[in-house]
């Protein structure tokens, strides 16, 4: 399972916003070399709800990829071993790191490189809160009375190379009998296994799930949820949803359908024909995936459907759970093409618009942090915005252009071929780059070494003059097109507005001056260098949003002081702008520095009012003020004011209709 938390980075307000996760399914330790490979897990699983305990045994099958005396997992600190075994069932020293959410074991025997074995590891524990997380402060597995969810980046059995090592497993989990389990795989439930729990005398039922196909099969979903089911298009498809969410269950089911069947089209067949849209709490992250299962957090489901998210997890199916990334170098191949498949989805279901929104939302994530090539990626620490910012945003701007470049066919065919080619494998950078060679027909060797060797992106600047053409024949344009990155090259498309007919070229663009020629039949009016944002470039407006996602960043590590730079200096690029004033406001909020905070909304509100959102949501945070202070009647004017707008974005006008009925009180530290 990995999750996707690039979206939740555009601009919506922070204080209500979906939380940011940093790459947080990525282990410290993921830059190592590898040393065994886990082939099998054969996991059975006892939950106890209402004590938040887990107890469990997992036997796990490995090859050792060099010679061994140590094997080392790495296991969620909220669980304690209490034996592990070898295969002649010889009892084995454990050595339990914290620092690192890592256990070692000794091989008193050693184990020679290829040579196979498995160990059969006993454990328990209680899974209640993010204290022992294997990432600090998120919570990524929770046994508990209403929802428990073991996710695979939670390290809730013993993982090797997490999001590298491929495996097989067999996986039987025991839980009070109210509840359903949702795994990977073919389901079995037990009736002769159940039995009476080790609590309260409740009855158990025993669910058992088989993956035989070497993927990411670790995550189990448990609890009471409706169930929508249809098989439409030839696609078994379940959605499990809270009972108050059952009356969007339909819907959802309608639109994962859609999108399913169109990754379909676009890269084949799924390792499964089954999925699984299953709801996870809101204490955890905003979605996650595995083999047959996209998970979305309540937040997320409301009547008007999240497509973009859903599309990006169910495209996970292909980009991920089938083909997979080698290393953390190539961990873009993983997060960056479910991101740029959300990207084609959005295309083809709101058409160019669509498309252009988003290619600025990742134009803007792929430079925020462009200090380190993609294919250095793993000098970076993986809990970090830059990492998800390159990995996500640059690694889907990096198909953007590479479909510019090849064409939509032949793009097309390079990522269908892609997809089946290393369908159940691992793949690399050079893979997909052999793949687009061969579909184009020529060398892309430049393409990739600019785009993931190198950092930076152009900043295009044209310079023209406009001959009128003898004898009616119209005009004759000749200028240049300059940037500032001496290795540069690309094909860029210019566009000449004129007084009839709008006239476009597609110009090389190589070093930092490229000449053009361009005849009109009409009077040249205004030029503009790649209007369709096909290329990765800087621009004012992307300077100012690239400090503001900085910000938003430092706000998640904590950083008040950093973030509050960030937007400032946001507002030197645009002192206008009622994003950075927002953004400003927030900092100021979190603070408790009321006062300025008031001052930084009301700044936002007499901005540009871009995006749109911040006018309602300024309103809905000036009525909290008004609420926390004591003043009232100004707070139920905002709260109106917020509804007259009548936008409803990230349940605006729900929050303000509640605030209205009862006033905001302050948060306790």
């Amino acid at each position: 399972m990995w999750f996707d938390p690039r979206r939740y980075r555009r601009a919506l307000p922070f204080c209500v916003a979906i939380t940011v996760v940093l790459a947080a399914s990525l282990p410290a330790a993921a830059v190592e070399k590898l040393r065994l490979l886990v082939t099998h897990y054969q996991i059975d699983a006892e939950l106890l709800p209402h004590s938040h305990r887990i107890q469990a045994r997992a036997r796990v099958e490995f090859t050792a990829l060099e010679d061994l005396n140590v094997a080392i997992f790495e296991l969620n600190n909220g669980l304690r071993v209490t034996k592990v075994v070898d295969g002649s069932n010889k009892p084995l020293s454990v050595e339990r790191l914290t620092q690192d959410s890592t256990v070692r074991i000794a091989l008193p025997n050693g184990l020679k490189k290829d040579q196979s074995s498995f160990l059969t590891f006993d454990y328990e524990g209680t899974l209640e809160s993010a204290d022992d997380s294997p990432v600090p402060g998120l919570k990524l597995a929770y046994v508990g009375d209403d929802t428990s969810y073991l996710l695979y980046a939670g390290r809730w059995f013993p993982v090797n190379a997490y999001g590298i090592n491929r495996f097989t497993s067999n996986i039987n989990v025991s839980v009070p009998a109210h509840m359903i389990v949702i795994g990977s795989g073919k389901e079995t439930v037990g009736t002769a296994a159940t039995k009476k729990g080790q609590t309260g005398g409740v009855p158990n039922k025993t669910f058992n799930y088989v993956w035989d196909k070497p993927s990411f099969p670790g995550t189990i979903i448990a609890g009471q949820f409706q169930e929508f089911t249809s098989d439409e298009a030839g696609v078994n498809l379940h959605v499990f949803f809270k009972p108050t969410h059952r009356d969007l269950g339909a819907e959802y089911d309608s639109t994962a359908l859609k999108a399913f069947t169109f990754f379909i089209t676009q890269y084949g067949n799924a390792p499964s024909t089954t999925l699984k849209v299953v709801e996870l709490p809101d204490d955890t992250v905003p979605s996650a995936w595995a083999p047959e299962i996209a998970a979305i957090a309540g937040r997320a489901i409301t009547p008007r459907v999240n497509y973009r998210l859903l599309a990006n997890t169910i495209s996970h199916q292909w980009w991920g759970a089938s083909l997979s990334p080698a290393s953390l170098d190539d961990w873009w191949l993983g997060d960056g093409f479910a991101r740029y498949s959300e990207a084609r989805y959005v295309e083809s279901a709101a058409g160019s618009a669509g498309l252009e929104e988003m290619v600025k939302d990742m134009s803007v994530g792929a430079l925020a942090y462009d200090s380190v090539p993609l294919s250095g990626i793993a000098k970076l620490d993986p809990f970090s915005p830059e990492f998800q910012s390159l990995v996500t945003d640059k690694g889907a701007m990096i198909l953007h252009m590479l479909r510019w470049v090849l064409g939509d066919a032949k793009f097309s065919a390079t990522m269908r071929n892609f997809a089946a080619e290393y369908a159940g494998k691992s793949a690399t950078v050079e893979d997909l780059s052999k793949i687009a060679e061969k579909e184009s027909g020529k060398s892309l060797t430049w393409f990739f070494s600019q785009w993931i060797d190198s950092t930076g992106a152009p900043e295009f600047k044209t310079k023209y003059t406009i001959y009128r053409l003898g004898s009616n024949r119209g005009f004759r344009v000749v200028g240049e097109i300059s940037q500032d990155l001496d290795l540069f090259r690309m094909p860029v498309q210019l566009k000449i507005d004129t007084d009839g007919k709008t006239e476009s070229k597609r110009i090389e663009v190589v070093g930092t001056n490229s000449a053009f020629t361009v005849e009109t039949f009409g009077r040249p009016r205004r030029i503009v260098v790649d209007p369709e944002n096909h290329v990765l470039k800087n621009s004012k407006d992307l300077k100012l949003r690239a400090s503001i996602l900085r910000g938003q960043g430092l706000i998640q590590q904590g950083d008040l002081a950093g973030a509050l730079s960030e937007f400032n200096q946001a507002l030197e690029v645009n002192k206008n702008s009622s994003l950075a004033h927002y953004r400003v406001a927030e900092v100021f909020f979190l603070q408790r520095n009321y006062q300025a905070a008031a001052n930084a909304y009301r700044e936002s509100l007499n901005g540009d009012g871009e995006p749109k959102w911040t006018e309602v949501w300024s309103h809905v945070q000036l009525g909290k003020i008004f609420d926390i202070t004591g003043q009232r009647e100004r707070a139920s004017n905002e709260y109106q004011q917020a509804i007259q707008t009548n936008d409803n974005t990230l349940g605006a006008m729900d929050e303000a209709r509640k605030y209205l009925q009862k006033a905001y009180e302050k948060e306790k530290k």
